[in-house]
């Protein structure tokens, strides 16, 4: 049973991943290309370390994993926010 779940999660995070990476590739400028990997990426990543959290059992490495889970949650938005403000702004001829 744990073996189904562990894949359910794992083939969730591989579509998530496969999705933004066609997205990147078929986008057609900056701002849709960074929103769709921005989203895909986190939730794929969130799909693939929960299926490794339930794979390893809960311990420590869990709870590792899950701080892992948590610095993507923040990070990745605000990464894909700056990389996009900052191409909003020097479009626009303005001081960053």
């Amino acid at each position: 049973m744990k073996t189904f779940f562990v894949s359910i999660l794992f083939f969730g995070g591989l579509f998530f991943f496969s999705v933004g990476t066609i997205g990147l590739l078929r986008l057609p400028d900056l701002f849709t290309r960074a929103h769709s990997t921005a989203k895909c990426d986190t939730l794929g990543a969130l799909l693939c370390l929960s299926g490794l959290i339930v794979y390893s059992g809960f311990n420590v490495t869990s709870l590792k994993l899950l701080l892992v889970i948590i610095f993507i949650w923040i990070t990745n938005p605000t990464a894909t926010h700056l990389i996009t403000n900052a191409f909003y702004r020097s479009e626009n001829n303005e001081n960053i």
